[in-house]
This record gives structure tokens, C-alpha cells and sequence, in this order.
């Protein structure tokens, strides 16, 4: 069996919404459907019923993006009902794995166009209550949030491994050696970068509003902070800790998609590719230490694409917290810090779970368009310790 080059056409997403924010009003189905949508309208030659499958990731799952989200996006968005979808679970890590198998089934020939993508309404993620042990129960139930981390627990898990998110990037900073002050102007330099690429209009061929909502651009973004204003917030996780909510993503809404096609789906849309696929790879690491989940994921996905990380011209790593970014790059000696997250990273932008991953490999395939060649990689930490990546060449 011989594999095929996968190609993205396209890529477009929301911008990204802060929690109780812009967003908050719009259903995850919705979402889905609105970037599917502006998607196939981009690429007015391609003939919708002709789209193989849909692949999209989420992470909660628990609410209005039940059921399939990816099949609810199709119907929603008006494609021929002949197209199908499926959800796929990676947590944080769920857009980036939907891209992955999405060019895997290109690659293998089991399909020609596809879309992939993510969705993550964290606004409307529900609180979950779960079936008693035993009918007619006298006492009290217990709620439990499906915004994010942690919940219904099993108790065989040790303990050491289902510590909050925040204390595990707290662990990563222990471990590095990463002060609060290197994580405070860290999360600086993200807005600031996201700010400029805003101004620049670097993100306006990718963006595509959500029609009847006053959000233009990504709501989480602060142009005006500072280091004193970063260093006036609290620790969120340890009284004497170093991470806040200022050196960490923030809660998010928002939605990415992109456009995957073969050869013979190249002809059909009647488009330049942005970027190929080259190589992805996915790893595992102790679930306490889950922002170090990248370190080995790049190595080996760089490996596959017999490439380095001197061949690197940008890299999109997520910034779910500071720490965890910076404890990444402490890992990477040989990669140049000035090719990472050029336009601003989560911090500034956003991390709507299911939909992040979808959004930094749409920007780096964006980025390489822009600068006419290269090598970029798109990375993500994953929670319960995973790590995630896929490297794109132009």
C-alpha cells in the first residue's frame, strides 16, 4: 500500500472567547457547525457531498456537544446528510489528534477530502450528577463540574497522579526551577506577540466570526498588562506557589477546523495547499507531570519527519500554563526559543480544550503559507500525562 501525501487547504477558527464571555451564548454544536460551515464556503469548487468524513475533537462532552458533536456539525452546517463524523476524546489534545487520524485515513487512501477539527464550549460545559449506588437514596448527592480537570475519581488511581492541573505545572516549576517571575514575563510576552498579530492583522485569514456575536477578535487578550499587574495576582494552587491565573490559560469558548485533502481532492478544490502533513506522534508520561508531556512527542514526530529542531521556522506549543511551557523549552536546549509561538500562545489567546489543537496546527499551516517554505510543528500537553504533536512542511 503506497501513502499518499495529505495536504491542507485550509484552516479557519473562531476567535476565542473568554469564559462567560462573547461565546457563552452560542452552543458547542453550534460552534462546530460554524467553522464546518465557513470552511466549505471558502472553498467554493468543492463540492460538499464529496467530503469523505468529518473528524472533530472535544474534551467534556458532557452537555450540548453530546452525541457525536462532529455529526451534529454536519447536519447543523447544511452538508448532505451523506456525510458522516465522529468525535474523537484526546482531552486537551482532541483538535490535534482529529487532525492526525484525519490524515492518517487520507494517507491510507480510505478517504480523499476530509475535514478535522475541535470544539470546546467551556461556558456551557454542565454540572454532572452521577447515578446513586442504590435506588431511593436518603442522603445528599454530590454535583460535580464538567468544565475541566479531575472528577468522579476512581479511587484505585494513586494519589499522586490526580493532583489539580495547577499543582502539576506547580510540580514542573519545582522541578526547573522556574521562578514566578520567569513565568509572569513568559505570560507578558504572549499577549504582547498576540496583541501585535492582532494589530498586523496576522490572524485574518484565518479567523471566521461567529455571525450575531460582537467578538472580532480573541477576548482573552491583554494588551495593557504588565509585570507589576501580574505580579498583584495571588497563587492559585499553593499559598507560597507561583502559578496564577495570570501565568496560566484562561477558560475558554471557541471552535477550528481544516481542510484535509489527497492529490485528487487538491484538483477537486481548485486551491494552493497551505502546508503537507509530514509526521505526528503521540506519548505518554507520569499524569502529575502531563506539561512535560510534549518533550518526547516533538522528539519522535521530528525523528519521523527526518527533521530537527534546527529545521524548525515556527512552533506552536501550547501555553496551558507558564510553567509547563517554559519547563518544555528547559527540555529543548538546541531549539531557538524565537520560533515558538510567534503570534502569542494560549496565555493570551485561549485554550478552549477540544478546539486548541485544531488552532495551532491551522496557524502554523497559516505561517508557512505566509513565508512561501519551511518546517513547523504543532504541540500539546494533554492531561492524565499524554503528549501530542504533528510536524508540517511547506
Amino acid at each position: 500500500m503506497s501513502i499518499r501525501d495529505v495536504y491542507i487547504v485550509d484552516a479557519v477558527r473562531t476567535p476565542i472567547g473568554k469564559f462567560g464571555g462573547a461565546l457563552s451564548s452560542v452552543r458547542p454544536d453550534d460552534l462546530a457547525a460554524h467553522v464546518v460551515r465557513a470552511l466549505v464556503d471558502r472553498t467554493p469548487e468543492l463540492d460538499p457531498g464529496r467530503i469523505d468524513d468529518v473528524y472533530f475533537g472535544d474534551a467534556n462532552g458532557a452537555g450540548e456537544d453530546n452525541r457525536d458533536v462532529a455529526r451534529m456539525a454536519v447536519l447543523l452546517a447544511g452538508l448532505p446528510v451523506t456525510v458522516p463524523g465522529v468525535t474523537v476524546n484526546r482531552l486537551c489534545g482532541s483538535g490535534l489528534e482529529a487532525v492526525v487520524q484525519a490524515a492518517r485515513a487520507v494517507a491510507t487512501g480510505d478517504a480523499s477530502i476530509v475535514l478535522a477539527g475541535g470544539v470546546e464550549s467551556m461556558s456551557r460545559a454542565p454540572w454532572v450528577l452521577p447515578k446513586p449506588e442504590r435506588a431511593f437514596p436518603a442522603g445528599h448527592q454530590e454535583l460535580y463540574s464538567s468544565t475541566l480537570g479531575w472528577r468522579m475519581v476512581n479511587p484505585r488511581m494513586p494519589a499522586e497522579w490526580t493532583v489539580s492541573l495547577g499543582e502539576g505545572a506547580e510540580q514542573i516549576a519545582d522541578k526547573h526551577a522556574i521562578s514566578r517571575e520567569r513565568q509572569d514575563a513568559f505570560a507578558l510576552e504572549s499577549h504582547r506577540k498576540a496583541a501585535r498579530a492582532w494589530a498586523d492583522g496576522l490572524f485574518d485569514g484565518e479567523i471566521a466570526p461567529y455571525e450575531g456575536v460582537d467578538l472580532a477578535r480573541d477576548e482573552c487578550v491583554r494588551e495593557n498588562t504588565s509585570m507589576e499587574a501580574l505580579a498583584k495576582l495571588k497563587p492559585a494552587f499553593r499559598p507560597d506557589g507561583t502559578v496564577t491565573a495570570g501565568n496560566a490559560s484562561p477558560l475558554n469558548d471557541g471552535a477550528a477546523a481544516l481542510l484535509l485533502v489527497d492529490e485528487d481532492g487538491l484538483r477537486a478544490c481548485g486551491r494552493e495547499p497551505l502546508a503537507r502533513i509530514r509526521a505526528s506522534a503521540v506519548t505518554g508520561i507520569e499524569p502529575q507531570l502531563f506539561g512535560l508531556g510534549p518533550v518526547e512527542a516533538v522528539q519522535r514526530a521530528l525523528g519521523r519527519a527526518g527533521r530537527g529542531f534546527a529545521d524548525l521556522a515556527v512552533m506552536e506549543l501550547n501555553e496551558a500554563f507558564a510553567a509547563q511551557a517554559l519547563g518544555c523549552l528547559a527540555e529543548w536546549p538546541e531549539l531557538d526559543p524565537a520560533v515558538v509561538n510567534p503570534r502569542g500562545g494560549a496565555i493570551a489567546i485561549g485554550h478552549p480544550l477540544g478546539a486548541s489543537g485544531a488552532r495551532l496546527a491551522g496557524s502554523v499551516a497559516h505561517q508557512l503559507a505566509a513565508a512561501g517554505s519551511g518546517t513547523g510543528l504543532a504541540a500539546l500537553c494533554i492531561g492524565v500525562g499524554q503528549g501530542i504533536a504533528v510536524v508540517l512542511e511547506r
